[in-house]
């Protein structure tokens, strides 16, 4: 059977669906690899090495002839229409988001699924693409902050005078902010950490950070998520988080809920109380962002209620692409090891008895199998 691997097509993007090492370990079970030339030279890959490793390297790639399409970002409607009834393609597909292409995957028979509904249980953890691209994000937001943070992250005692450490401030201790807590830590701050889940005290401290406790109730979502606050209750959060703001050099945000707006964490009035020089670094800026007024993708200068100065806020946007070479590593490795679960004596057959396939399946035989975006598409005809 023949697997597609793309060439992505969205401007930024540097990601691949595959490295040389998941084509080799796709060739073992016995599959086909077509790979459109170029796919994996921003991430570092060479058509030569893919080729080496066994996949066959063309110019375009020929969607109609495929069994299975891989891919990162989310197809276009146009995309999803020159597969062939019947063909499975694997990748992040922004069901809330893409309701065009989901019904084209629908109405085409496409046996569809989405990386971001992948269960988060023990044996999905090799094909959880949410939790490996967080890993990159959190990392990448650090840098970020640090490249645009006029001081030093780290104590420094010198013979001209005692530099004290940059104080941060990560909101949202999933992955994402895990990473970042560990990242800035590494790099000498002082990390200060909040969520709304009760397990995250003692993750934020095992990385070192230090947990903001701010008395509110618990909030847990399903598979480990956060869930979306009452409105009430958000904005006393937002009151409660005010003076931790303020009194941070660098906030990074990162609390996402899967198919939801990113929920509002940090209000304009509290960036502008920040002090000047601050950077704020929204990691969920391309989901709507955890700060008011972001824009994904853009360098904001918020000026400070005292009027002395500027606080930088950024969209990143990106994140996990901006580190094409390691992020597509784990991605791959992600795609392969959920294709391998369909795979029987070389063919696939995807067995949607099976927890893992039946949660990450978005389409399948002309139904939209995802409740909420089935709803979301009822709701707009």
């Amino acid at each position: 059977m023949k697997v597609g691997i793309a060439r992505e097509s969205r401007s930024g993007e540097r990601r691949v669906a595959a490295t040389p090492e998941t084509v080799a370990q796709l060739r073992r079970l016995g599959l086909d690899v077509v790979l459109e030339s170029g796919a994996g030279e921003a991430s570092g890959h060479a058509d030569a090495a893919f080729a080496a490793a066994g996949a066959q390297v063309v110019r375009q790639l020929d969607r109609g002839s495929l069994d299975v399409l891989c891919h990162v970002r989310p197809l276009t409607p146009v995309t999803a229409s020159q597969l062939r009834p019947g063909a499975v393609t694997i990748g992040l597909a922004s069901p809330g988001t893409e309701l065009d292409t989901v019904e084209v995957l629908a109405n085409g028979q496409i046996t569809s699924f989405a990386l971001e509904l992948v269960p988060r249980i023990s044996r999905a953890q090799s094909m959880d693409a949410l939790t490996s691209q967080a890993l990159v994000g959190g990392y990448r937001a650090v840098l970020e902050a640090a490249i645009r943070l006029p001081r030093f992250f780290p104590l420094y005692m010198t013979a001209a005078g005692t530099i004290p450490p940059a104080r941060v401030l990560v909101l949202g201790a999933g992955v994402a902010g895990l990473q970042a807590i560990g990242t800035a830590k590494r790099l000498g701050a002082r990390v200060f950490a909040y969520d709304v889940r009760p397990a995250s005290a003692d993750e934020v401290v095992s990385m070192g950070g230090t947990f903001v406790n701010l008395g509110l109730d618990a909030v847990e979502g399903s598979g480990g998520y956060a869930r979306e606050l009452g409105e009430q209750r958000a904005i006393h959060q937002r009151e409660l988080l005010a003076p931790h703001v303020a009194g941070c050099d660098v906030v990074i945000t990162t609390a996402a809920i899967p198919g939801r707006p990113a929920p509002l964490l940090v209000t304009h009035h509290m960036v502008a109380g920040m002090r000047a020089g601050s950077v704020v670094i929204d990691l969920a800026a391309e989901s709507g962002g955890n700060v008011e007024g972001v824009r994904a993708g853009k360098d904001l200068l918020v000026p400070t209620q005292t009027g002395n100065g500027t606080v930088t806020l950024v969209g990143l946007a990106d994140a996990a692409s901006a580190m094409p070479t390691d992020a597509s590593r784990l991605y791959a490795n992600n795609v392969a090891n959920l294709l391998a679960l369909m795979v029987t004596d070389g063919t696939v057959v995807p067995n949607l008895a099976d927890a893992v396939l039946a949660g990450a399946c978005l389409t399948h035989a002309g139904v939209v199998r995802h409740a909420p975006t089935d709803e979301a598409l009822k709701g707009r005809r």
